[in-house]
């Protein structure tokens, strides 16, 4: 049974930044890319980052690029989400995701395994 547990989210004044981290069990961690999305009140869950172990390729939405890092940890099994520059619109609810392909994760119809999320609040 594969767990993807985040945490790390919080309150943080815009501008600021968080770290998200994504716990996997139940898999080898390598095996599956990983991705973080997220979902604003009252909008639809949107991509915002993916990395494919193999080869250490990252995909970032463009909401994200620039701001916010993705990376992991094998010997943790854990993924993160660095998040600099946090901006308002950053307030969401943050999910991590594994699939068996990263088009999964870019295309988010292939996911084959979902966390429960971690919220994130940036004030002004």
């Amino acid at each position: 049974q594969v767990q993807l547990v985040e945490s790390g989210g919080g309150l943080v004044q815009a501008g600021g930044s968080l770290r998200l981290s994504c716990a996997a069990s139940g898999h080898t961690f390598s095996s599956y890319p990983m991705g973080w999305f997220r979902q604003a009140p009252g909008k639809e869950r949107e991509f915002v980052a993916a990395i494919n172990w193999s080869g250490g390729f990252t995909y970032y939405a463009d909401s994200a690029r620039g701001r916010f890092t993705i990376s992991g940890d094998n010997n943790k099994n854990t993924a993160y989400l660095q998040m600099n520059s946090l901006k308002l619109e950053d307030t969401a609810i943050y999910y991590c995701a594994a699939a068996s392909l990263v088009s999964g994760l870019l295309q988010g119809s292939g996911i084959d395994y979902w966390g429960k999320g971690t919220l994130v609040t940036v004030s002004s």
